[in-house]
């Protein structure tokens, strides 16, 4: 038996004993001349598939800990606010609308009625200058910063610039704005003209942000998933019409529930041109996943075997001519 170990060993040389010890099995099998060959780690080394395998099943993610779920859960909320490079559009009006919003708060009231005054969107205005006033109307926050209209503005066109862009953004705004304001002060206009109203309602004071608002909550509702986009949609419609319910205003909320058609009737137009945000493909300025690292394919599936090698153009192996399976975890080849 001491002859047969010896004449068995593993070390390279033929005859030589084996090290006083170990047993013979775990002898055979070393390299002579290559250090740390036994161990754990070792055997954890030549237990691995040498070349590339694809996975068998989904790769565990790392262990989530505090920091990253903080700097992730910052990460989201940094995105729902504006920033210049990201959304800036929406930036930049929000800006206009901070100085306006100072101006309104720290001058004397005699400036701020004169400049409101000459921004109104009433029936005289628009007559006169209807461009000008329909800018300039919304350029003001009735109300102020505290105002429910301005963190909503915030937030909704931020996001629906993240989604279609903020020219897109800016026209659905102007859209709700421009056709919600025609669409009250007309009516208006026609009633003064018959003499169903005084003239005085021809100079009545309507600017602001809402009836723009009011179209990008509809506009976005239809971008969003369903489960989240339906809820808000009904909610905000819920208190427009409780609103109009209460008859306070009863032309400035008639003109609310009219943008907010008007925002759910570009759905068509906007979905168009959506953003799938975080959805582009492998290659295009996006990390690949982990579980495909090292397995991408590199020609078209349909000429790809078991292996990976590039067969022929008819779809089969060079080596056979026999068409092979789809390979496991990925699409059959169309």
């Amino acid at each position: 038996m001491e002859q047969q170990a010896a004449g068995s060993s593993g070390d390279g040389t033929p005859g030589s004993p084996a090290p006083s010890g170990i047993p013979v099995a775990e002898v055979v099998g070393l390299l002579d001349g290559m250090p740390r060959q036994r161990g754990p780690a070792a055997e954890a080394v030549s237990a691995r598939p040498v070349g590339l395998v694809r996975p068998e099943g989904p790769v565990a993610p790392d262990e989530a800990t505090p920091g990253k779920w903080a700097r992730a859960l910052a990460l989201r909320l940094w995105h729902l606010l504006p920033t210049p490079t990201g959304t800036p559009f929406t930036y930049t009006f929000v800006a206009v609308l901070l100085v306006t919003a100072f101006v309104a708060e720290h001058a004397s009231p005699d400036l701020v009625y004169a400049l409101v005054q000459g921004s109104s969107t009433d029936v005289a205005h628009l007559l006169r200058e209807p461009v000008f006033v329909l800018v300039a109307s919304a350029l003001w926050v009735a109300g102020g910063l505290a105002s429910p209209y301005a963190l909503v503005l915030v937030l909704v066109l931020t996001a629906l610039e993240r989604r279609i862009g903020g020219l897109r953004t800016a026209g659905v705004f102007a859209l709700g704005h421009v056709l919600a304001t025609l669409a009250t002060e007309v009516p208006v206009g026609f009633a003064v003209l018959v003499g169903w109203l005084p003239v005085s309602s021809a100079h009545r004071l309507d600017y602001g942000i809402s009836f723009g608002v009011a179209a990008s909550v509809g506009a976005l509702a239809g971008l969003l998933r369903p489960w989240l986009g339906w809820p808000m949609l009904l909610a905000f419609g819920w208190m427009l019409v409780a609103d109009l319910a209460a008859y306070a205003d009863p032309m400035t909320d008639w003109g609310h529930v009219t943008a907010l058609a008007i925002g759910v009737a570009t759905w068509p137009w906007a979905r168009r041109y959506r953003r799938h945000i975080g959805s582009r493909p492998v290659g295009a300025g996006r990390a690949v996943p982990r579980a495909l690292r090292g397995c991408a394919p590199e020609g078209p599936w349909h000429l790809r075997n078991r292996a990976g090698s590039v067969g022929a153009t008819d779809g089969t192996t060079p080596a056979t001519g026999v068409a092979p399976g789809p390979a496991a975890g990925f699409p059959p080849a169309r």
